[in-house]
């Protein structure tokens, strides 16, 4: 499945499926084919969304720790990042938000 989010408020934001799964986990919505973010959540989905960043670099940065601690390299980071994944719809949300413009997909 793909996710495309569509918003008034800017231009659409496509993810694939695992990766558009995830993003609605993490702000508390299930996956599913249809659905809304409307504004009054954004704030709090904003949030969640930017501590799992925040959360995602920390292990990292530990993975790289304890690579260092244990002399062997750490090869590079497989993919695309959670912030470079994340970023497209936290951008919209911020837009969305201001101007009471509701995020919907499959509609």
């Amino acid at each position: 499945m793909m996710y495309k989010f569509k918003s008034k408020a800017g231009s659409d934001v496509i993810m694939m499926g695992p990766n558009g799964d995830e993003v609605l986990r993490l702000i508390g919505k299930g996956s599913s084919p249809k659905g809304i973010i409307e504004p009054a959540g954004m704030p709090a989905a904003i949030a969640a969304i930017e501590q799992a960043v925040l959360a995602d670099e920390a292990a990292r940065k530990q993975q790289e720790a304890d690579a260092e601690a244990e002399g062997k390299p750490l090869g590079p980071r497989e993919g695309v990042t959670l912030r470079q994944r994340a970023w497209p719809l936290v951008e919209l949300m911020k837009r969305a938000h201001p101007a009471g413009h509701d995020i919907v997909w499959g509609v």
